[in-house]
């Protein structure tokens, strides 16, 4: 039985930045503004690294990555050089949000968070996210929720194919799935008994890496008077207006939290990971590969290897250890030396025109205190975010124009945003900078419920 009087509903905008949200598109965003002017405001700075998974699950749980054991969607699987595991649901450990609040018989409604897939049981609803296969998988708890949705709603969209050329069809379908969204979440608001509601729009993290160059007048591949340049705004002021309607079905009771998981900037390349390390010396092939092969695939002479990488919005780096890799070369007790020399290397490596890149490069215990899963050797985070990482292999460059997955305008950047407005308050107060750990203790301190010891967040006072 739910004893809640108060309750909390939480916005997740997925890779909102406080420039968009904060300044350019403000004025065009009415409901937004009216929360900041009545709420608290501020940037949310992400986990380590500033990457959807695992910042969702960062914000959930209180705790780190290091201590969820996730530092991106793949990981190396026992220190294997081509085996790999996918992050999932199952891979968290610790207790979300929800879970919590389900054991002291608060009922949630959760949609899109990632990673909800595999569905698992929830005292409430549940809708999961975009790594999903497809809609004939079990994406909702309880599993006749599914049916539901299709009969009210209509077919469900777990995501869109965002790195395409056809820009045209991918804003429709942007904007479809973002429909579905919301539609699914006020329906369940208002058919279902609840007490938190917490749902993210990963249409806004589709649209800025599609959409990114024609908004931003600095971003190297800026066209003025690109048809596509209102795309960004006019997918705000439809956030917005939802958002609106969201308020519509709370009461003076219930808390607002808009949340994002990172922010974004201009992305001002791509560098070839593996091919920088090449050049280093670092990294050896048999045989040269063909562009766009992916490292696993790649016939590397492992026993003249130092070292190798996964691309992404950051590098992951792995050292070749004699007893802990296959072929190994590197000797354990100049472990700390090698890692030394190969952070120093990468962190000289230039830009495209020679330029000194602001590249920040750490190691797992300088960011987390407790380290669990299989954490690279170094985070690489190329020119600041500015420049994604490439993991395939086989480039005469090791720079290129594009990203090697696909068409990406925007890189992650460390600041997402976050307000929080109760109904019965008027603040209206930028607190500064946060951090998106600290999200779900101050949510369990509204409800009364005690933050657990081993919770990394802190509470947000005001």
């Amino acid at each position: 039985m739910s004893r809640a009087k108060k309750k909390v509903v939480v916005i997740g905008l997925d890779c909102a930045t406080p420039k968009t949200v904060f300044e350019d598109f403000l004025g065009d965003c009415p409901n937004i503004k009216r929360l900041m002017e009545y709420g608290v405001y501020g940037n949310l700075r992400s986990s380590d690294p500033p990457i959807t998974i695992p910042s969702w699950m960062v914000l959930s749980t209180g705790k780190s990555a290091g201590t969820l054991g996730v530092y991106g969607f793949r990981h190396r699987k026992e220190n294997s050089y081509t085996d790999f595991w996918i992050a999932n649901s199952s891979t968290i450990k610790e207790p979300k949000i929800w879970d919590i609040l389900g054991e002291k018989g608060y009922q949630s409604i959760i949609l899109g968070v990632p990673p909800t897939y595999p569905i698992q049981p929830i005292i409430g609803h549940l809708v999961s996210c975009f790594i999903t296969p497809d809609t004939l998988s079990n994406y909702t708890y309880p599993p006749e929720l599914k049916l539901e949705i299709d009969e009210n709603i209509g077919p469900y969209i777990l995501d869109v194919p965002f790195r395409i050329e056809s820009k045209e069809e991918l804003l429709i379908n942007i904007h479809k799935m973002t429909n579905v969204h919301f539609e699914t979440v006020k329906y369940l608001m208002k058919t279902k008994k609840w007490d938190y509601v917490q749902f993210v729009i990963i249409g806004l993290d589709r649209i800025h890496h599609s959409f990114w160059k024609y908004y931003d007048k600095n971003h190297i591949k800026y066209e003025p008077g690109n048809i596509f340049e209102s795309a960004l705004k006019n997918y705000y002021k439809k956030l917005d207006k939802e958002i609106g309607e969201i308020l519509k079905l709370v009461d003076q009771d219930t808390i607002i939290f808009v949340v994002s998981d990172h922010g974004a900037k201009a992305m001002k390349g791509c560098l070839c990971v593996n091919m920088v390390l090449e050049k280093l010396g670092l990294l050896k092939f048999k045989e040269r590969p063909k562009p766009k092969t992916k490292i696993e695939d790649a016939e590397i002479d492992w026993e003249h290897t130092y070292a190798w990488g996964w691309g992404g919005y950051y590098a992951r780096i792995f050292l070749n250890v004699k007893g802990r890799e296959e072929k190994g070369l590197i000797n354990p007790e100049e472990f700390e030396q090698w890692r030394d020399k190969v952070k120093k290397l990468l962190l000289d490596v230039p830009d495209d025109r020679g330029n000194p890149m602001n590249t920040k490069i750490y190691k797992p215990e300088e960011l987390y205190s407790t380290i669990r899963g299989d954490a690279p050797d170094l985070f690489v985070y190329f020119d600041n975010l500015y420049w994604r990482s490439a993991g395939t292999v086989g480039y005469d460059s090791m720079y290129l124009e594009e990203n090697d997955t696909g068409p990406d305008d925007a890189v992650h950047d460390y600041d997402g945003i976050f307000i929080i407005y109760d109904p019965k308050r008027k603040i209206g107060k930028n607190l500064n900078q946060k951090n998106i750990i600290d999200i779900t203790p101050t949510i369990l301190n509204l409800f009364g419920i005690e933050i657990p010891k081993d919770m990394e967040g802190k509470i947000i006072k005001f």
